[in-house]
């Protein structure tokens, strides 16, 4: 995981923006029937069988909205998990409870689905040499949360944004007026701009293909909406001369496939745009 760009702006910043977004001028279920010194404890509990993952955030949101708010530990991100597990305990005031009880199971839910999702597609291709990425197609504002739980289900982190790899898609070797253009230009950037940056760049055939191989300049090449078979072909001709990324609608279906046929890389959109939440509760403990 890039721990240096996953801290790229203050977790702590964003807790306070989702608390405010939530409770504004006060949660007013809460403050209308709690009293303020009540004190109580609250635990979560797994309904659903996965991989755990947000507990290291989850503490954050408790400890930013009420230091005081004490947390008993029983599991950790990454352990898998059954029905009925108890991952921990929160003891404080029952009005911070109360008031954290969503913002966490959010997060938590979120995370623990992606964790969860992304760990099966690892265990497919676990017999192999290829490595699982994710992509930028991340909810807007959870990109840092969404990324740390493809890391802990198993899977890599590609580029965090625009800014800490160049990435040359189709578009910008349509716009650019064609790949050696497109290259050129992104090292003559680099040196210019002073900046260090891996350069990918993105074939749609093997005729795009030669003309990269010929051309040179790029530090990985991504095989676009290649099959299988062609992604084998592509990945024999490449003959280690670069790094080989597959992408473009491969599901858990063609995964392996994709992954003998010898790839460095395989991205996976799905793992962050559609991945049903785990399932669990925050329930007071009487």
């Amino acid at each position: 995981m890039k721990n240096n760009k996953m801290n790229a702006y203050s977790l702590e910043e964003q807790i306070k923006l989702w608390f405010a977004e939530d409770i504004a001028d006060g949660d007013h279920s809460t403050l209308s029937c709690i009293p303020a010194d009540a004190m109580g404890c609250s635990q979560l509990i797994v309904k659903e069988d996965g991989i755990i993952a947000g507990i290291e955030v989850a503490k954050k949101v408790f400890e930013t909205f009420d230091p005081e708010l004490k947390m008993e530990q029983f599991l950790h991100d990454g352990d898998h998990v059954k029905v009925g597990d108890i991952a921990f305990k929160v003891t404080g005031k029952k009005q911070s409870l109360l008031q954290t009880e969503r913002l966490m199971l959010n997060i938590m839910q979120r995370m623990s689905g992606i964790a969860t999702k992304t760990a099966e597609y690892v265990a497919l291709i676990s017999d192999t040499n290829t490595r699982l990425l994710d992509t930028r197609k991340t909810t807007p504002g959870l990109r840092m949360l969404e990324k740390m739980a493809v890391a802990i289900g198993g899977g890599c982190n590609h580029r965090m944004g625009l800014y800490d790899m160049i990435m040359l898609k189709d578009n910008h070797i349509d716009f650019a007026g064609g790949i050696e253009k497109a290259i050129d230009r992104a090292r003559a950037y680099c040196k210019e701009k002073g900046k260090d940056l891996k350069i990918e760049i993105e074939v749609r055939n093997f005729e795009e293909l030669d003309r990269v191989l010929n051309h040179g300049g790029v530090d990985r090449i991504m095989l676009d909406n290649f099959t299988p078979e062609n992604t084998a072909k592509a990945v024999k001709i490449i003959d280690h001369r670069y790094e080989v990324e597959s992408s473009g609608g491969i599901t858990m279906a063609t995964l392996h496939d994709y992954a003998v046929a010898g790839p460095d890389f395989i991205s996976v959109g799905a793992l962050t745009h559609s991945v049903k939440s785990l399932d669990m509760s925050f329930k007071a403990v009487k």
